[in-house]
């Protein structure tokens, strides 16, 4: 029988790990202690200190297969399921938003007034987002309104949460920015520069509070030391709850 293949697109090396599978990673030399592991969006990508040798680093894989082929699993799975997502962008369509789930409606309306943007609107308690589409329109067309819309949502709200939070943490002066990472829900830099992921939209409010705290935190401690997971659960004690949501979680916007 065949080995099952699991190939990054940007591999530079490939493993067998028992008699089932072949792996294809990234393979890099870093300035770090430790080999570190990661399965990303593309694969499973290798970083080790500039000392360790090859057989050490395939020893430690051998050693971690199990993980391996199981986060390698999941990573397959989310896959399907969002290729199978990706022609769903249409009329009724569900759609989660802020934890509760929204039902797209496409229905054409006329021009609006002057100072009235277009796009999407909420319906108030009824829990659908109206789209001023066509109901045949394109699955592509559905999808750039939709997230159009979602992001326009997300900004304020984001700004809002961080106004909240940052007296809590002790911080003063940000910036704000969106982002569309693939892989990161948030950044930090050291001058005030905060990023947050669009996408977090998706999410309960106490999820995204808990990545605004995440990001707020890190302008005092640029770490994941036990310093700053200590400020973080000072201001968010259910973080470990919360994070471990975000790691589980997929969504149809996210293809």
């Amino acid at each position: 029988m065949a080995p099952v293949e699991f190939l990054h697109p940007r591999a530079n090396r490939a493993i067998r790990l028992g008699e089932e599978f072949v792996v294809a990673y990234t393979f890099t030399r870093a300035p770090r202690r430790t080999i570190g592991l990661r399965i990303g969006p593309d694969g499973l990508s290798v970083r080790a200190p500039r000392w360790a040798a090859v057989r050490d680093v395939e020893a430690l894989l051998h050693t971690k297969t199990g993980w391996i082929m199981q986060q390698l699993g999941q990573w397959r799975e989310r896959q399907a399921q969002q290729a199978a997502q990706r022609g769903a962008w249409r009329d009724g369509m569900p759609l989660p938003y802020l934890g509760r789930t929204l039902v797209l409606e496409c229905a054409a309306w006329p021009e609006p007034e002057s100072g009235v943007p277009d796009g999407a609107a909420l319906e108030g308690t009824a829990e659908r987002l109206c789209l001023n589409l066509p109901p045949d329109a394109t699955p592509t067309q559905v999808r750039e309104r939709t997230r159009a819309w979602l992001m326009m949502q997300a900004r304020p709200l984001f700004e809002s949460r961080l106004e909240h939070y940052a007296p809590r943490v002790g911080v003063h002066g940000w910036q704000l920015g969106l982002s569309n990472a693939a892989t990161r829900w948030g950044s930090a830099r050291v001058n005030g520069a905060i990023r947050l992921n669009w996408k977090l939209i998706h999410f309960p409010l106490a999820v995204i509070d808990y990545v605004v705290v995440h990001e707020l935190c890190h302008l005092q401690v640029m770490d994941h030391s036990p310093r700053f997971w200590a400020a973080v659960g000072a201001v968010v004690p259910e973080y470990v709850t919360l994070r471990r949501q975000l790691k589980t979680t997929t969504c149809p916007c996210w293809d």
